[in-house]
């Protein structure tokens, strides 16, 4: 993995407009908003829900999926260890976009490893990073799965699965912890209420 930049010839640029100015502009701050958790938890369901609920309040948020991203950005990656950090880095990269335009984006990626997910908070200033897991049982994750992945990962046809055949690393201090067992509205309050926007 690359630390840096590998082109030598780039200098950044900065904006003449503050992170106070766009926060005024659109009446709120920006933060990045990463829904992590097994595939069939409920991440792309509750991060779109929660983009419904801010954008019902008048704040400009915007939901990254999994399978959306792989569409576009990050087609050229599998699901490979060194395929998924690349990924989780280019999302955590954009997410750091959006956030720094004052946009609340809200992601829902398994992002299984830990360190990936440490390094794309590293990214956002403090407080700005606001990491939920979706804290949904393995056996609750097989039954929802409607695309049939687990039961293909359980049978060898698909490698790399995590939680299966690939691991998949809960937050140990996450801002918030989501029980998928409750009520999706309940959820959704508990998020929205954390973000106060």
């Amino acid at each position: 993995m690359v630390d840096g930049p590998v082109s030598s010839n780039i200098v950044r640029s900065e904006s003449q407009v503050t992170t106070a100015q766009r926060a005024a502009n659109l009446g709120h701050e920006g933060f990045t908003v990463w829904f992590t958790g097994l595939s069939g938890s409920g991440k792309s369901t509750l991060a779109f829900a929660v983009e419904r609920a801010l954008l019902e309040r008048g704040v400009a948020a915007y939901v990254l999926d999994g399978d959306n991203i792989r569409f576009g950005l990050n087609r050229d990656l599998g699901f490979g260890p060194e395929d998924r950090t690349e990924n989780i880095r280019r999302i955590g990269e954009v997410c750091r976009l959006f956030q720094d335009a004052g946009m609340v984006v809200l992601t829902a990626f398994i992002s299984p490893y830990a360190a990936d997910r440490d390094r794309v908070r590293a990214l956002h200033p403090d407080g700005r990073f606001i990491e939920v897991f979706v804290d949904t049982p393995l056996e609750l994750c097989e039954r929802r799965d409607v695309k049939g992945l687990y039961a293909k990962a359980r049978a060898g046809e698909i490698q790399e699965f995590s939680g299966i055949s690939a691991p998949y690393e809960p937050p140990n201090n996450p801002e918030i912890r989501i029980d998928t067992t409750r009520q999706l509205e309940a959820c959704v309050q508990t998020i929205v209420d954390r973000l106060a926007v």
